[in-house]
């Protein structure tokens, strides 16, 4: 694994390094027995010190790192056919996944009702092929697969945080909150984060002023002066998906320490038997969550998303280990 020195990654001028939030460690209560089922059971664990990115990594960040390498993200590049048994040749095209509006729902588990896969999406082009992120610079990058993350923080000199690293940070010292910045979602009427505010998916209010993504200082950081995360972007983590993480704990009367999610195997969607994809655990939620759909706008929160998939709400942020931490 790669590692950076906490002296280059706060004072080095090359914005591979960005600016970075030294976490000190700590024993957390992780997950939530109130929510979502996979987020259960609430349980304490302990991580180490490690330095995380103060915001997601940015247009700005990404576009040097695609300079310097020539990197082609997932989105750029047609489906390897292997990889996706039936399909028919002209449906793997290069492409990523858009969130477009429906003028009408009629079921709110049919999520083919507002995204689609379509062609010429990517994280120059947001929102298809007419269009592109100039003046975006400082929002953050999307349509990056989990190997594009992987990809950037390498070339970084840095890693993905673990699921547990990252629930760590996105509590801001607040152990047990609902949200990174206490137990109310609106204190005294503000905006915390860029989330969906009205009916989704067809209405939302723009409180916050942003049809969708935002730039990432946009909104206040939580107690360890991190920015987003919580809304805007969902973020890659380096774990493994399991629906149940119970099952993945050490059966010890010791706080596990650094806990890693399950295994890549255990990770393949069950609903898809001949797919098998790996997915990775994202966290956050984006602009696109909403009370009446998904109340994932919590550090508890946590998804399983396909290794290969892009979408307009994915983005990531990174972190740096001490040398020997585990």
């Amino acid at each position: 694994m790669l590692r950076v020195e906490k002296e280059q990654c706060v004072r080095s001028s090359d914005d591979r390094a960005g600016a970075m939030v030294w976490i000190p460690g700590g024993t957390f209560r992780m997950g939530s027995d109130r929510h979502y089922p996979e987020e259960a059971p609430s349980r304490q664990v302990a991580v180490g010190g490690f330095w995380i990115d103060q915001t997601p990594v940015t247009n700005r960040q990404f576009s040097q790192f695609v300079a310097a390498t020539g990197h082609v993200t997932t989105a750029e590049a047609p489906p390897d056919p292997k990889e996706y048994p039936g399909a028919l040749p002209h449906m793997l095209y290069a492409g990523s996944l858009v969130f477009m509006r429906p003028r009408s729902t009629f079921d709110l588990c049919d999520r083919s009702q507002w995204w689609f896969f379509l062609e010429g999406a990517d994280w120059r082009h947001p929102y298809g092929p007419k269009t592109d992120i100039h003046g975006f610079d400082d929002y953050p990058v999307v349509h990056v697969s989990f190997s594009d993350a992987i990809a950037y923080a390498k070339w970084a000199c840095k890693d993905l945080p673990t699921e547990a690293e990252w629930e760590f940070a996105a509590r801001g010292g607040l152990d047990g909150a609902e949200f990174a910045w206490g137990d109310v979602f609106m204190p005294d009427g503000l905006c915390m984060a860029n989330t969906w505010r009205g009916d989704f998916p067809r209405h939302s209010r723009d409180e916050d002023g942003y049809e969708h993504t935002s730039p990432v200082t946009a909104f206040p950081p939580n107690g360890y002066g991190l920015h987003d995360m919580i809304g805007n972007v969902w973020e890659w983590t380096c774990d493994w998906y399991s629906p149940n993480p119970e099952t993945d704990m050490a059966k010890a009367c010791c706080i596990p320490q650094n806990p890693r999610g399950g295994n890549e195997e255990a990770s393949y969607d069950p609903r898809l038997p001949d797919i098998k994809i790996p997915r990775k655990v994202l966290k956050g939620g984006s602009h696109l969550c909403a009370p009446n759909h998904c109340r994932r706008y919590r550090p508890a929160a946590r998804h399983a998303e396909p290794v290969h998939t892009s979408a307009c709400h994915v983005g990531f942020r990174c972190v740096a280990r001490e040398p020997n931490a585990s």
